[in-house]
């Protein structure tokens, strides 16, 4: 009787195993879990080929990144009038949300993106998130991104005030935030996009201006060089906004530079610091929410999406850089010490710009 039990319970599991398993073989040849999902694939080979083409995490990826989030935040708990989240309406309505002075710079994003989005059969709303998430894995240390499909279009556009501004205050970030059902450390979490990020507009005499000195790689140097004491700017003075970075080219938003110091998230940002690890997997679960905010019955398309690059354990190894030490931070987690880093060698240079995507102008 047991033999014949354990028998019947392999059978089953093969079985259910199979189906579980079981794959679809879209019309261009590749396979998926599920057959929406072919749709994708010609959008994945457009986007490679044509849109990153050449990019190695640099102004592409960054702009696909940022667009992702100002369309996303466009969405309210308890105000259905402030948008339905990931729904597109930066674009669809793009003559309307473009002019908010939050989406100062959005206008890149769509240049690059709608001659695609007119090529393919796919929902704004799911192109401006898939162009997002294939861009991050052009970014060494990212996590393997999950990809949720079939996103509705906003029917309506986002009032002005749903995206964070730099100049606002943390209670103020944190409450908008919150409104749209992310947490303070999933707000945190978020921010580690600003490891493989660059201002455009910020100062209007300079684009390109990195946030760390590593803007082609997902490392934790965002979260060391915000904490480090403000010097200088990388070019005009008196931007709404900004404040002095500590590191010469490096642009300082200073609502990072307050996240960073406030009681109530200051803990959460320097948990960042030389933890890789923490820092990739808090950022994939926070963007992954963000993704499918206002969004319901969406396909799990994960499969679809390429492979992500490694980032080298030596380049996981945050530092100070050069010139730098302990002595240049400010300290302001009250319950644990600023981690102990190496100093880079070589003597202190400014970073240079991040180069222009033409595809943006």
């Amino acid at each position: 009787m047991f033999s014949t039990t354990l028998v019947l319970l392999a059978s089953l599991a093969s079985t259910y195993g199979a189906a579980l398993n079981r794959r679809v073989t879209c019309a261009t040849g590749q396979t998926t879990a599920n057959a929406a999902c072919c749709a994708l694939f010609p959008v994945l080979e457009d986007i490679q080929a044509n849109m990153f083409a050449g990019d190695t995490c640099s102004d592409a990826a960054h702009t696909t990144l940022r667009v992702a989030f100002h369309d996303a935040i466009g969405f309210s708990l308890t105000n259905p009038s402030f948008g339905t989240g990931a729904d597109g309406s930066i674009f669809i309505f793009g003559q309307t949300e473009l002019g908010f002075d939050s989406n100062l710079g959005i206008a890149d994003a769509f240049n690059l993106e709608v001659p695609f989005i007119n090529k393919h059969n796919i929902s704004v709303a799911d192109f401006i998130q898939f162009a997002a998430t294939v861009g991050l894995t052009k970014c060494p240390g990212i996590l393997q991104p999950p990809f949720m499909f079939g996103r509705k279009d906003a029917t309506f556009g986002a009032p002005d005030g749903t995206v964070p501004e730099p100049f606002q205050n943390v209670d103020v970030i944190l409450a908008r935030m919150a409104d749209a059902g992310l947490s303070a450390a999933e707000t945190v979490a978020l921010l580690a996009s600003h490891s493989i990020a660059g201002a455009d507009d910020v100062d209007p005499t300079k684009s390109g201006l990195p946030f760390d000195s590593t803007p082609s790689l997902f490392d934790t140097q965002f979260f060391v060089e915000t904490q480090l004491r403000g010097t200088s700017f990388p070019g005009s003075s008196g931007n709404q906004g900004e404040v002095m970075s500590g590191i010469a080219g490096e642009l300082r938003l200073q609502s990072d530079h307050l996240l960073a110091r406030d009681t109530a998230t200051n803990c959460l940002w320097q948990a960042n610091v030389n933890n890789q690890a923490h820092m990739a997997q808090s950022f994939q679960a926070a963007f992954a929410k963000m993704q499918n905010l206002g969004q319901k019955g969406l396909i799990d398309c994960s499969d679809v999406i390429p492979r992500v690059i490694p980032l080298p354990a030596a380049q996981a190894q945050a530092f100070f850089p050069p010139g730098l030490t302990h002595s240049n931070v400010e300290q302001a987690c009250a319950t644990s010490a600023f981690p102990n880093l190496p100093t880079a060698p070589g003597a202190a240079a400014t970073l240079p710009q991040i180069v222009q995507n033409p595809l943006t102008q």
